[in-house]
């Protein structure tokens, strides 16, 4: 096969370089002055394959290394392809695996090394291995097979096609299994460290969002210290970025490592970490993009699954066990793709074989059988269930390729719009949860990392949904009677069991968590015990069923004080806890006792509300008597 490809075109003497990949937008409406034609990564790439060396890169993760390799790549050689190795991914036979076949000239069953069918796409090819210094010792040695020679077992790279071979590494020990120090494989290499200054994210950025003015943000990023830059790196900057757009708080592009969001400090002299900036450090970006940086949004974790299902992004959802985050995640992604349910896979139970699984094909390669729900033209979304407590590490290194690259096996995922990742924090009520760790690197694929609370699920609607009058009452009970930790106990999950319980007369402490000798979840269920029998309560379908006696009582309070008294703050606390379903239900009641409540009472129910709660009281509100 000829490998012969065409150089990438010399800049013309006496004119201004144009960055490959530019086009007008709004932060470069003409050429970035001072630019070069080409970043130094780019140079870097085009001088390895016009020598035949191997090319060794080092820089932090999220600088866009791998991203310089896919558009420079395409852009300066069209002809070429791309074949990306990401090889923390690998297993021993994804590259090379010995096998039977029939020999054509003989007819008998001979062994045979079978290569990836990724090293034969039929035309020329960049090679890039991506962080090799993660992959496994057996993995090592056949890495280091094609960086020194270009070859892989019996073949030679150059013969199918190899133009040029590249290793993208990180050199932090945080990040990586190991560092080469063998002198016979280091004298093979070419090497070159960069930084964020020697790719072209900021040109790639500014093409991304072209119609924002990026010229503030990318000033901001400058001042910042070295420390800081380094962990707002480019990739985390477009997070912040998308979130912004979406008017979504700041700090969601911020990813979550080993659960706890990532703070921009500083290390002081004597190696303890300095004050946290992020607050100062996001809010400076939002007033550079000329945009709010809101501390919350209503329905949060919706928002950010149409938002995912919109923009294509992979979005990670940590929240405590039991509170709806699977359920709400699958309802939300069944509305967004018209009744198409999601590909859904809870890591404990997943195998590398319930992705894909390598086999052998007449052309006398390895290739890549996937599994049937990623093949196929229509859209589709990936739940990564209990995304922290992965069944081994071969499953989950299979599944990082999908979160990164959007590709199993090297073959891109056709249709996929979205990926979900669900996980537990590793603590949870003064408890550790056996969970799995992760590096930076892997933490910042998310383009936003959400902490949810249990009151961000609207689980309460489907409880009453489900069932009714006794989900209410166990729902009031949750609300009124126990205490912050209480409620943190009982979860959505255990409420349903509770309801259950009720209903077939067992005893409610055994729909608690049990904690082992004899001890069940610290929360007395006595006033759940008495609400379920009947006892006086006061709910909103109490007020509506009597609500003449408490307008009379309402009028009194407001005769007493222009703030209400005692019973202004009853009704209050009653509607303002009530579902959306059972304030529809109650609308006229509702209507008579807010129009008796004080102004500034009233003023709440927008505070923070979600859409369907803020268009309820809107017109509750306009239908009250001026």
């Amino acid at each position: 096969m000829s490998t012969a490809v065409t150089p990438p075109p010399p800049s013309v003497p006496g004119t201004v370089p144009v960055p490959r990949g530019w086009r007008p937008n709004a932060t470069y409406p003409r050429p970035p002055e001072g630019g070069a034609a080409v970043s130094r990564l780019e140079s870097f790439i085009d001088a390895m394959i016009d020598m035949g060396q191997t090319g060794q890169v080092f820089g932090e993760h999220g600088i866009g290394k791998t991203a310089t390799f896919f558009s420079h790549v395409a852009e300066a050689y069209p002809q070429a392809a791309l074949v990306f190795v990401p090889a923390a991914n690998l297993t021993p036979d994804d590259l090379l695996v010995n096998a039977p076949v029939r020999d054509p000239a003989t007819g008998e069953l001979v062994l045979r090394q079978l290569v990836m069918s990724q090293l034969k796409p039929g035309r020329p090819f960049v090679l890039l291995i991506d962080d090799s210094l993660q992959a496994g010792e057996t993995i090592q040695s056949q890495l280091m097979q094609v960086a020194c020679n270009w070859t892989l077992g019996e073949y030679d790279l150059r013969a199918l096609g190899c133009i040029g071979v590249f290793l993208t590494d990180n050199e932090s020990l945080a990040e990586t299994a190991a560092r080469r120090s063998d002198l016979a494989i280091l004298d093979r290499m070419v090497t070159v460290r960069i930084s964020a200054n020697d790719t072209a994210w900021r040109v790639k950025l500014a093409q991304k969002y072209r119609d924002r003015d990026l010229g503030g943000v990318f000033t901001v990023w400058a001042s910042l210290s070295p420390a800081l830059r380094e962990a707002l790196s480019p990739r985390t900057l477009d997070h912040i970025l998308a979130n912004a757009c979406e008017g979504f708080p700041l700090r969601w592009g911020l990813p979550l490592v080993n659960g706890e969001r990532l703070r921009l400090t500083e290390q002081l002299p004597d190696g303890r970490p300095g004050p946290d900036r992020t607050a100062e450090v996001l809010d400076r970006l939002a007033g550079a993009l000329g945009v709010p940086n809101p501390a919350a949004v209503a329905d949060p974790v919706r928002k950010v699954l149409r938002a995912a299902l919109r923009n294509r992004w992979a979005v990670l959802l940590q929240g405590p066990p039991g509170c709806g985050k699977t359920e709400l995640v699958r309802q939300t992604v069944r509305d967004g793709l018209g009744g198409r349910e999601a590909l859904y896979f809870s890591l404990p139970v997943t195998n590398v074989e319930d992705l894909c699984a390598p086999v052998p094909t007449a052309d006398g390669s390895l290739d890549n059988l996937l599994a049937k729900g990623f093949t196929g033209p229509e859209p589709k979304v990936i739940v990564w269930d209990e995304y922290n407590r992965p069944k081994d590490k071969a499953a989950f290194a299979k599944l990082m390729e999908i979160t990164q690259e959007w590709s199993l096996a090297g073959r891109p995922i056709p249709g996929l719009r979205a990926q979900i990742a669900l996980q537990n924090p590793p603590y949870h009520l003064g408890r550790k949860l056996q969970v799995a760790r992760n590096n930076i690197a892997q933490a910042t694929r998310f383009t936003v990392s959400l902490t949810v609370e249990p009151q961000d699920i609207p689980a309460n609607e489907w409880l009453i949904a489900k069932y009714g009058a006794v989900a209410e009452t166990v729902l009031e009970w949750w609300k009124h009677d126990i205490d912050e930790e209480g409620r943190a106990w009982i979860t959505k999950r255990t409420m349903e069991r509770l309801v259950k319980l009720h209903q077939r007369g067992l005893p409610l402490e055994m729909g608690t968590v049990y904690l082992g000798d004899g001890e069940y979840a610290p929360v007395p269920l006595t006033a759940l015990v008495e609400r379920l029998a009947n006892r006086p309560v006061t709910g909103l379908r109490e007020l509506a069923a009597d609500v003449g006696r408490w307008e009379e009582r309402l009028r009194r309070a407001a005769d007493g004080s222009s703030e209400g008294g005692a019973d202004s703050d009853v009704v209050h606390q009653v509607i303002a806890n009530a579902e959306l379903s059972q304030l529809r239900r109650h609308r006229k009641a509702v209507a008579r006792l807010v129009a008796l409540l004080p102004p500034k009472l009233r003023a709440t129910y927008l505070v923070g509300a979600s859409d369907a709660h803020q268009r309820f009281w809107t017109e509750v509100f306009a239908a009250l008597p001026r």
